[in-house]
C-alpha cells in the first residue's frame, strides 16, 4: 500500500502504519506492517508542488513497489492531522488516473474531511473524481460513535457473509443518530450555512495574519480551516512552543482549539456547522487576546 507523509489513518496497526507522521502516534510503538511506503503530499507553503509530490510516487513505483503489486493508495482530501493541507484539486485527479491506469484501488479517507466540512458533503467532491472506497465516521453520527465504509460493489460484496465484524458493529442507537444527522444535513441547509460560515470565518483569521506575524498562512478548505504558527515569515521556521502557547491562551480565555502538523505548529478549527455567527465571532475575539498574549 501507498500512503502520504503527513496522512493520518488511525490507532490500529495497519492505521498507524499507514500513517505519514512519527509523533505523537508511532513512539514507542512497532513494528509496524510491512509493504507500506509513503511519499511527499503537495503543500505549496512548504515548497511541495503536485508535480512534486506525483514524481515521488513514481519514483516509489520505479524503485520500490512496482505498480502491479500495490494494491491500494489512499490518500485525505484534506490531511487533518497532517496540518489541514488541501489535496489539490489536479493532484486527486492525477491519483484517479493512475490508479485506473495500473488497476490499484484508491481510497479516500473521509473521516474527517467529509460531511460537510469542506463544503461539499465529501471533500472529493471538489476534484470531480470517484474513489474506489471512502472511509467515513466522526461527524457522521453527531458525536456518536459509528464509523463505515462505502464502495464499489465488486469489492464491498468481495468478503463472505460474517467475515468483517465487530463487538460494536451496527449498533442502534449510534445508527438512528447518523440517520438523524443526514435528515439534517437535507432540512437545515447545512452544506449552505456551512459555506457562510466559512466565508465569515476565514476572513476573520486572515484580518488577524495581517495583525500578527506569527501566522505564516492561514490554509483549509470550507469551514476546515487552520493557522501554521511559525518563528517568523521570511524563513518560515515552524514554531511548535508558540503555538502550543497560543492554545493555551485560548483555553484561559474560553475557547477550545488543538494543534496539527507535522511539526505540531498548526492550530486548527473545526467547529460545527450550526455553529452561531455571535459563537463564531467570540471564538475569533477570544483567539485574538491569546495571540496578542502568547505572540505579543
Amino acid at each position: 500500500m501507498i500512503a502520504f507523509r503527513g496522512g493520518f489513518h488511525g490507532r490500529t496497526l495497519l492505521g498507524v502504519t499507514l500513517t505519514g507522521m512519527s509523533q505523537p502516534y508511532k513512539q514507542n510503538f512497532g513494528p509496524f506492517a510491512s509493504d507500506v511506503f509513503h511519499v511527499p503530499f503537495p503543500n505549496a507553503y512548504r515548497g511541495v508542488s503536485t508535480e512534486d509530490a506525483l514524481a515521488a510516487l513514481e519514483e516509489v513505483f520505479a524503485t520500490e513497489a512496482a505498480p502491479e503489486r500495490v494494491a491500494a493508495i489512499i490518500v485525505e482530501p484534506v490531511q487533518g492531522d497532517g496540518g489541514f493541507l488541501p489535496a489539490p484539486p489536479e493532484f486527486m485527479r492525477a491519483l484517479r488516473d493512475v490508479t485506473t491506469r495500473h488497476g490499484i484501488v484508491l481510497i479516500v479517507d473521509e473521516i474527517q474531511a467529509g460531511f460537510g466540512r469542506t463544503g461539499k458533503m465529501f471533500g472529493f467532491q471538489h476534484s470531480g473524481i470517484r474513489p474506489d472506497l471512502v472511509t467515513v465516521a466522526k461527524s457522521l453520527a453527531g458525536g456518536l460513535p459509528i464509523s463505515g465504509v462505502v464502495g464499489k460493489a465488486e469489492i464491498m460484496d468481495a468478503p463472505a457473509p460474517g467475515g468483517l465484524g465487530g463487538t460494536y458493529g451496527g449498533n442502534a442507537l449510534a445508527c438512528a443518530a447518523a440517520l438523524a444527522v443526514i435528515e439534517a444535513f437535507e432540512k437545515e441547509d447545512l452544506l449552505a450555512r456551512g459555506e457562510h460560515l466559512a466565508a465569515r470565518m476565514r476572513d476573520g483569521l486572515e484580518k488577524l495574519q495581517q495583525k500578527y506575524q506569527c501566522i505564516g498562512e492561514v490554509r483549509g478548505l470550507g469551514f476546515m480551516l487552520a493557522i501554521e504558527i511559525v518563528a517568523d515569515r521570511s524563513g518560515k521556521a515552524p514554531d511548535a512552543a508558540l503555538a502550543q502557547r497560543i492554545i493555551d491562551e485560548s483555553r484561559i480565555g474560553g475557547l477550545l482549539v488543538i494543534k496539527c502538523g507535522v511539526n505540531r505548529n498548526v492550530v486548527r478549527f473545526l467547529a460545527p456547522l450550526v455553529t452561531t455567527e455571535a459563537q463564531l465571532d467570540e471564538a475569533l475575539t477570544i483567539l485574538d487576546g491569546a495571540l496578542n498574549r502568547a505572540a505579543g
